[in-house]
């Protein structure tokens, strides 16, 4: 066979560093490394440029992703950074916790015949480049259009449509309830999987942007939405999550050592009991620790658990492990550093001692029926097949509920039966005027990506709002 016909050598998907699990799981320091500059590059030359290419459909905020890798493989690593940054605002978190695999290279080219081209390990490795390089690009805006909008949540959403708007020349506050901005982002996912830093980081480039970011300010209690317009503010954009506690109501829920998912790693997070004891946080470090749940937050909490100190971590799931909504990563992560996972499990009641402290946990083995209107085999319990774990904290992690105060506190909001504001999926438009809604408090919990895709229409409906109200024809 000649040169000529021999076949290129196709250069394999770069695997990233990671810390080793035995070492990771008593420690708060994040998991995978990144990439070398030289992994970089060859992954990056992987990508066969397509002429049309259906990575871009699979993102929610439209990145160019052909154009930053070829950036990347022509080592103009701090170019690759500023062409993500021209649609996406938070390329360094987006990096990390994005599902690209379900996303951008779930539709891959490469990926029909084998590995799609790691698109979210490129992302992040840009971003963390220029961030690292002190080389920060802060593009130039458009001259001020004197309009004034409001972000309520500084969150994904609230962070994303505030870096779009600015950017057109419109004066943008961000309002957040709590001390940090980042929303979920800061208080939910833990420092080992999106380190604080890397989020501070990202809300200081928009600061630099000219985003006005006000913290310990709860819209609907401090001030409301009306008070917000009667400052001067033209549009409102409500980004406040959905970050009320869902419980399973069953007996001994009320039993102290039993937490939601949201408490519990909101007192890890942003009161730092992760670094204990610099940050004496008051959160119990149990033993034995039953998480309920299998999505994202069930595994952030289990790991969590481990490293604060658990001899016993458990996800206790009533499905499979193929129906767990959790991302493939995350759930290899957690079973490499030890979590136990307890399947086709469900608890039905918690026990306690005389100081009112949950001890045990009764549990049903429950069989996979049909499937139910998720598409997944709903689960069915196996009569007499009831069993009791010994636990001494419980984290309940089956999903949240809409954040009510913002709803509850602006007259002619349309809100649906489970407390979600109503608003147009291509704009985010709310049923009043000026109002725009996106994010977990429309469309309940989801994810971090899904979330400033819903920021950037808002922003661009927001943006013509604002024009045509100018022009004096809204």
């Amino acid at each position: 066979m000649t040169d000529k016909k021999k076949k290129k050598e196709k250069i394999p998907r770069q695997s990233m560093p990671e810390q080793d699990p035995k070492v990771r799981a008593k420690n708060f320091d994040e998991v995978p490394l990144g990439y070398t500059e030289e992994q970089a590059v060859l992954e990056a030359k992987r990508c066969i440029q397509c002429k049309k290419p259906t990575c871009i459909a699979g993102c929610p905020v439209d990145v160019d992703i052909p154009g930053f890798i070829k950036l990347i493989a022509e080592e103009d690593f701090i170019g690759a950074a500023y062409k993500l940054k021209e649609t996406n605002a938070l390329p360094a978190v987006c990096g990390r916790v994005c599902p690209q695999e379900d996303q951008c290279e779930k539709v891959c080219i490469l990926g029909k015949k084998g590995d799609p081209v790691a698109i979210g390990r490129l992302e992040r490795f840009a971003a963390d480049y220029e961030r690292e390089s002190g080389n920060i690009v802060i593009p130039e805006v458009a001259p001020p259009t004197g309009k004034k909008v409001a972000m309520v949540g500084a969150g994904p959403a609230g962070l994303t449509i505030a870096g779009d708007l600015v950017k057109l020349g419109h004066d943008v506050t961000v309002f957040e309830a709590l001390h940090k901005a980042g929303g979920v982002l800061i208080y939910g996912i833990p420092e080992f999987r999106l380190p604080k830093s890397i989020v501070d980081a990202e809300v200081d480039y928009l600061k630099k942007l000219g985003v006005k970011i006000v913290v310990n300010a709860a819209i609907g209690r401090v001030k409301t939405v009306d008070e917000l317009f009667e400052e001067g503010f033209d549009a409102v954009f409500l980004g406040v999550g959905a970050g009320a506690p869902v419980f399973m109501n069953i007996p001994g829920e009320n039993f102290s050592g039993v937490y939601s998912a949201n408490e519990y790693l909101t007192r890890s997070n942003l009161m730092k009991a992760y670094r204990f004891p610099e940050y004496d946080t008051p959160i119990v470090r149990g033993k034995n620790v039953a998480v309920i749940g299998g999505g994202n937050v069930a595994m952030d909490s289990a790991r969590t658990a481990l490293r604060l100190g658990a001899e016993n971590s458990y996800i206790i799931y009533r499905r499979t492990e193929v129906e767990m909504p959790a991302r493939i990563e995350e759930v290899h992560h957690a079973q490499e550093e030890g979590v136990q996972f307890k399947l086709l499990t469900n608890p039905i009641e918690y026990m306690g001692d005389e100081n009112d402290w949950v001890t045990e946990m009764k549990c049903l083995r429950m069989e996979l029926g049909e499937p139910d209107e998720s598409g997944r085999r709903r689960p069915v319990p196996i009569k007499d097949s009831e069993f009791v774990m010994d636990v001494d904290t419980v984290v309940v992690a089956i999903g949240a509920m809409a954040n009510p105060l913002v709803a509850s506190t602006t007259p002619g909001l349309e809100m649906n039966r489970w407390g979600y504001i109503v608003a147009k999926d291509e704009t985010g438009e709310t049923s009043r005027k000026g109002i725009y809604a996106g994010g977990d408090i429309v469309t309940g919990s989801a994810t971090v990506i899904l979330a400033m895709g819903a920021g950037r229409k808002a922003a661009w409906a927001i943006d013509e709002y604002l024009r045509f109200k100018e022009q004096g024809t809204r």
